[in-house]
């Protein structure tokens, strides 16, 4: 159940404007949720995953936002 909610996460993940910072938070959040419920649901279960999840979640979308590039001039 845990991977096929993490591929479905990662699928709408890359459903994103590549020059949109909102946009890349919001991916950055799904991936990071996916992977860190992922991760958590390996390494403790329950509490582990939701942990991971929000953890996941919050650095993903920093991470997300920090790396949008700038749109290129015409």
């Amino acid at each position: 159940m845990t991977a096929a909610a993490f591929i479905a996460t990662l699928a709408l993940a890359g459903c994103g404007d590549r020059y949109d910072s909102g946009a890349r938070a919001g991916s950055g959040a799904l991936i990071g949720a996916g992977g860190g419920a992922a991760i958590g649901a390996l390494a403790g279960g329950g509490t582990g995953a939701a942990i991971g999840a929000l953890a996941g979640g919050g650095t993903g979308a920093a991470v997300g936002a920090a790396t949008t590039p700038q749109r290129p001039r015409r």
